[in-house]
């Protein structure tokens, strides 16, 4: 059985950062929850949502499933778990933005990939990623002569789009945002630079919001600071 001690040792650590060094933290987080933001990413164990972002407690409600997909709005008698949290987020807390946060190398989007070749992916893996098959064959139409690695970073964009096209489709989200109450935020994140795009609707291209990081550029920060 494998050694789980680290992680009790991180809990320990982390009671002391956060609670030792701030007593008054778990009075402010049982009285409730007023997050600004969904973030919508993926299961991936390389790109934790909240390390990602330095965020504390409370910054962020986080929905993470295979290849942060949403599916279009659906009533149904089937358990709808993203669904679920798309609406506390947005009828109880009333969160302000919503992210789909994306990233490079994510095997949801390679397992979505392989489908065209007729490889399904698990028992439940396979029909959930379809849920961006348009975008697949979007990237294979478009892009048709262009490596397997090239193909799926385009893929994993595309995807993206998806799921802010269907989070549209839920009634209460597309109200909140045609008040203005509600902004959808597109982001693309490149685990091997730390590179962070955002999809621009004005010019429907992924565009640079956080450079990649560079020594050079650190240096340079600290110079001047």
């Amino acid at each position: 059985m494998a050694d789980v001690t680290k992680f009790l040792t991180g809990i320990e650590n982390f009671q002391q950062q956060h609670f030792g060094e701030n007593p008054e933290l778990a009075n402010t987080l049982i009285e409730g929850q007023k997050p600004q933001a969904l973030l919508i990413g993926c299961c991936d164990s390389r790109v934790d949502p909240a390390l990602v972002t330095d965020s504390s407690q409370g910054d962020l409600f986080i929905l993470r499933n295979i290849a942060n997909l949403v599916p279009p709005y659906l009533k149904s008698n089937e358990h709808h778990g993203v669904s679920s949290s798309i609406e506390y987020a947005v009828c109880n807390l009333e969160v302000s933005d919503i992210i789909v946060f994306g990233h490079s190398h994510c095997g949801g989007i390679g397992a979505l990939m392989d489908s065209a070749k007729g490889e399904e992916a698990g028992e439940f893996i396979g029909k959930w990623v379809n849920i961006a098959a348009s975008a697949r064959d979007k990237v294979l139409q478009e892009m048709p002569n262009e490596t397997p690695d090239k193909q799926a970073r385009a893929c994993e964009k595309e995807a993206i789009l998806v799921s802010l096209r269907n989070l549209m489709t839920f009634p209460w989200v597309r109200e909140r945002v045609a008040k203005g109450q509600l902004s959808l935020h597109g982001w693309y994140y490149n685990m091997g630079t730390g590179q962070l795009r955002y999809y621009n609707q004005l010019t429907e291209e992924f565009e640079v919001l956080v450079k990649h990081y560079s020594p050079d550029r650190q240096k340079e920060q600290e110079s001047t600071s």
